[in-house]
């Protein structure tokens, strides 16, 4: 079998479109067409089912896919790095929320950056969970940090921790609610406090509100920043309330910058995972980093 014809069906199957195969492998759609057809008729079977957006696998091309991605991703590997030169380091590629990102996984994986024998050169870029997902899939990335799990055999997640949501504000604020009234069945007496979250749709928030009261958030957003470090300032310089990580704002809390306004019995958690490609945890540097992480965040929640 044609490893170029297996090359371009795992780049169709893990970007799900013709279209945007042929443009990560630099051809033409009909020559991934023409790819794809051929596979086909030496296979005897169906590898996709056409559809308006984008094709489908078959239960085949799912099966295949699951057997051939993780070797000839081993053969990248292989092409990229070269057997003889053992003075160049391997990179990284690490995706995953900003923040997170940011604050936590980084500083854990620069200790294992350098010339050791064992280090990696580093490349991070951030996204939102299907944005990264994606990207992993199409092979852009080689470890992912994202809160939902993949559906699929192609994506292998690993539960690295979970986050603690806090609902935050300035002293201020806190004082203007009154005391005693941001309780579960005082949820009200919070509707009329400015709102700072990262997306119109205010998804901290409105997971707070159902996860501990039970109901919707009522104010709508006032103050729409999309990263968390930038909300954490807004809520310090008394924007309005806030659902943020504890990692995040732990030491705002500490310092009395801002104040937790409702301390539930069970705070509401939300989970994050360790994604790779099905099969490249046999590469030592993603190895590495992956089993590092999972040690760090033991430490972290």
């Amino acid at each position: 079998m044609d490893l170029a014809l297996l090359r371009t069906f795992v780049t169709v199957h893990r970007a799900g479109s013709f279209t945007r195969a042929a443009a990560l492998l630099g051809l033409s759609q009909p020559a991934v067409t023409s790819q794809i057809r051929t596979l086909e008729r030496q296979l005897g079977r169906p590898l996709f089912l056409r559809q308006a957006r984008g094709v489908t696998p078959t239960t085949i091309g799912d099966e295949l896919a699951h057997k051939a991605a993780p070797h000839l991703d081993a053969l990248v590997e292989i092409a990229e790095t070269g057997l003889d030169d053992e003075s160049s380091l391997r990179t990284l590629h690490l995706a995953g929320p900003p923040e997170f990102t940011a604050e936590r996984a980084l500083p854990a994986l620069t200790e294992l950056t350098g010339e050791d024998g064992q280090g990696f050169a580093l490349r991070a870029s951030f996204g939102n969970a299907e944005e990264t997902l994606e990207g992993l899939s199409a092979g852009h990335h080689d470890l992912a940090i994202c809160t939902a799990r993949p559906r699929g055999a192609l994506l292998t997640a690993t539960p690295l921790c979970d986050e603690e949501h806090v609902l935050v504000a300035s002293p201020e604020r806190a004082e203007q609610i009154g005391p005693g009234k941001p309780r579960r069945k005082g949820a009200p007496a919070l509707d009329d406090v400015p709102v700072i979250e990262v997306h119109e749709s205010l998804p901290f928030v409105s997971r707070y509100w159902a996860s501990v009261f039970d109901s919707r958030p009522a104010a709508p957003g006032t103050v729409i920043v999309p990263d968390l470090r930038a909300v954490l300032a807004c809520a310090v310089a008394g924007a309005g309330l806030a659902v943020l990580p504890r990692y995040l704002c732990g030491d705002a809390l500490e310092r009395g910058e801002i104040v937790a306004l409702h301390e539930p019995a069970v705070p509401p958690l939300r989970t994050y995972f360790l994604v790779v490609r099905t099969g490249t945890l046999a590469m030592p540097h993603i190895a590495r980093a992956h089993e590092w992480l999972l040690r760090a965040a033991a430490d972290w929640c």
